[in-house]
């Protein structure tokens, strides 16, 4: 069985022609969402994903417009109203050195250069100019790591492990 990634939430049906509405979760959306693209449906009424083929896709507000090849109707879209649109890890695609997918990223480990551990990395917060890591600590309240070359000084996606050097009044 393969492994699947998030890439998108279908929240609602959009007009009647069976287009429908997605939040996306990706950081490529001009490659997942285009026209011939397979998307794996994920639906607590589905026993299996449903592979369905983008037909055609627009942003729209905070949104992607999805249309799907054969669902011509807001009756046929209805139904995958709450799925979850997926992609197989093997159609992920390979990035850049010195870039991650943020799946990749979360549930690592987090320790100092000193090797003192601070927690595990449990989400990414895009706030502007750099991404943000949070982290849940053992105990106490989460510590937030800006994603810059100044504290990120290692990452070990094989292990699960990132070392950082903590900037003076970072925690």
């Amino acid at each position: 069985m393969s492994e699947f990634y998030t890439v998108g939430k279908l929240v609602n049906t959009q007009g009647i022609r069976g287009e429908v509405r997605i939040i996306s979760e990706t950081d490529f959306p001009e490659e997942r969402y285009k026209k011939g693209q397979v998307l794996y449906l994920f639906h607590p009424s589905f026993s299996q994903p449903k592979p369905l083929t983008v037909a055609s896709a627009r942003p729209h507000k905070n949104f992607y417009i999805l249309l799907f090849e054969g669902i011509t109707s807001i009756n046929e879209a209805e139904k995958f109203k709450g799925g979850v649109l997926k992609v197989r890890a093997e159609d992920r695609g390979e990035l850049d050195k010195g870039e991650f997918y943020f799946q990749d990223i979360i549930g690592c480990e987090v320790f100092t250069d000193e090797g003192e551990r601070l927690g595990a990395i449990k989400e990414i917060l895009q706030p502007g100019a750099n991404d943000v890591w949070v982290v849940k600590p053992d105990k106490g309240p989460d510590i937030l790591l800006p994603y810059i070359d100044d504290v990120v000084r290692e990452i070990n996606i094989a292990d699960k492990r990132i070392t950082v050097y903590l900037l003076p009044g970072l925690i």
